[in-house]
């Protein structure tokens, strides 16, 4: 398997385009404005709070207060409190927690009223980005990430992820953890740790530390609200969340941030550093991996997938709705349960990767075709799981329903990637069309039906707008070169002048419409 990380780079902002097989699965992009990143860490003022939500609102300087729920608190406010306050008066000068005093735990059902008030300090760390009206979720539980390794000030615990799966390899990492914790904080032991060596651990943790420190001394005298531990840079925090030994290459077209990364990759994986490329080619670097392409196919309402199977996807106020048709494979299997099953791994498949694709947050149900046979819905469940194994994001998936709906929640902690795949209509009538890769997209999709309805056998002609007919025939290979390829048969393409840019017929040699 083939793993890719394609990095665009322009004066405002940079794109990442994860690759797998050449295919689009993850998209990203880091804007240079954006002030509030997951992961930040900022020293604020309590504006409010709020009995009545159990939860207060905090002035982080966002135009809309960041709302802090009781329960985000973390047991070891109290001593947070009090480390914020002799820090910031210039009382206390060492930041390593050893010989700090820690306070006792706040009750776990206790009353917001009760920790907080109006106009106190406090370290606050971003975890979920504004979002529509709602500002920045905060949490006084503070983490900061590393390789291998997450720091957490004021606790005394080590966890593992719960991703590595061996028990010996988990007790191993905890014991060796434990012993290099310093006193007065917690760990957490990431996932890419597995078969890692104490060396390579503590050199992490060594930096998380100097991190802390880093983050400790400007708080003294520092202004409120202010930002006093920024996220990594978004290529070196992809590289850190999803950066393993999958990876065949790195594409990158800005020399500055190609430098950024190889040295990142010099630290944290000296052995692949080799796989970081510069891109010096005058075609765009999306357009030369097929990034824009896929762009313009996967974000639409309508997305199609391999087989004649599509999904149509709408976005409700509360939730995302997911519906899977079928298209035309009724001929290929042999039982309309069989026919279900195929389309349904299938949709499956194509339901993770538009997940990751888009982020898509909050609740989503999946429509998925109606099977009476619970091994194969029990199958399609396992499917789906094994599929989203990969996504990042923290998600549960429900079992279908008898009426073969899937439930699925998926963490929300940035909006919504939505990319527009409408253009503006050139016949000068006004309006917006589909782009014209979105409507190749369609044509294609039609040409596989009426291959599979056998009314193809007095030949295949398409009527279409000039411009699309260009497009179709432009190049080796051209589209309609990889038809032939596909169905062993010759599409003859006749541009007609009167058409409009999304009007095309699909007809025999002899005129008559085909049908599927």
């Amino acid at each position: 398997m083939n793993k890719e990380l394609i990095v665009r780079s322009s004066s405002s902002d940079v794109d990442f385009a994860i690759l797998k097989d050449g295919k689009l699965v993850e998209l990203h992009k880091e804007e240079e404005s954006s002030d509030f990143s997951v992961g930040d860490i900022m020293l604020a003022k309590v504006r409010k709070p709020v009995t009545g939500l159990n939860a207060a609102f905090v002035n982080v300087g966002y135009e809309k207060d960041a709302f802090l729920h009781y329960h985000d608190l973390g047991p070891q406010l109290s001593s947070l409190l009090k480390f914020i306050k002799r820090v910031s008066t210039g009382k206390l000068k060492d930041f390593s927690l050893k010989d700090f005093p820690f306070e006792k735990d706040i009750d776990k059902n206790g009353v917001i009223n009760n920790v907080l008030k109006a106009n106190q300090s406090i370290l606050v760390q971003i975890v979920k980005e504004p979002i529509s009206t709602k500002g920045p979720r905060i949490s006084s539980e503070l983490s900061i990430a590393g390789r291998y390794l997450v720091l957490v000030p004021f606790s005394d615990r080590v966890s593992v992820s719960q991703k590595i799966e061996s028990k010996e390899e988990k007790d191993r990492l905890k014991r060796l953890v434990q012993s290099i914790r310093p006193k007065g904080f917690g760990v957490i032991v990431r996932t890419v740790a597995e078969g890692k060596k104490v060396a390579e651990l503590d050199k992490d943790l060594n930096n998380l530390l100097a991190k802390w420190t880093a983050l400790c001394k400007k708080i003294y005298k520092a202004n409120y609200p202010s930002k006093v531990l920024s996220e990594m840079n978004r290529a070196a925090s992809i590289l850190r969340d999803v950066f393993n030994d999958d990876f065949t290459g790195i594409y990158v077209d800005d020399e500055t941030l190609y430098f950024q990364i190889k040295d990142y990759l010099h630290e944290i994986a000296p052995e692949k550093e080799s796989i970081v490329k510069l891109y010096e080619s005058n075609i765009p670097i999306y357009e030369k991996y097929g990034v824009e392409r896929q762009i313009k196919t996967s974000f639409g309402r309508t997305v199609s997938s391999s087989k004649g199977a599509y999904l149509v996807i709408e976005h409700t106020e509360a939730l995302h709705v997911i519906d899977v048709n079928s298209g035309n494979r009724s001929n290929k299997a042999k039982s309309q349960e069989d026919t279900a099953l195929e389309v349904n791994l299938i949709a499956a498949s194509e339901v993770a990767r538009q997940l990751r694709l888009r982020d898509m947050g909050g609740i989503i149900v999946v429509d998925f075709i109606d099977m009476a046979n619970a091994d194969n819905r029990r199958q399609l469940f396992d499917h789906l799981r094994e599929e989203m194994r990969d996504d990042r994001a923290k998600h549960k998936i429900l079992p279908p329903s008898k009426f073969g709906l899937i439930q699925i929640t998926r963490q929300r902690v940035r909006p919504e990637m939505n990319i527009k795949t409408r253009e503006e209509n050139p016949n000068g009538n006004g309006g917006e069309i589909e782009a014209p890769i979105v409507l190749i997209n369609k044509i294609t999709f039609d040409l596989e039906r009426i291959m599979q309805s056998k009314n193809s056998k007095n030949g295949i002609v398409l009527n279409t707008h000039p411009f699309i007919a260009a497009y179709l025939t432009k190049g080796f290979p051209s589209v309609r070169s990889k038809w032939f390829l596909e169905h062993k048969k010759w599409v003859k393409i006749l541009p007609r002048d009167a058409y409009t840019y999304l009007e095309y017929r699909f007809k025999d040699k002899d005129g008559n419409n085909l049908k599927f």
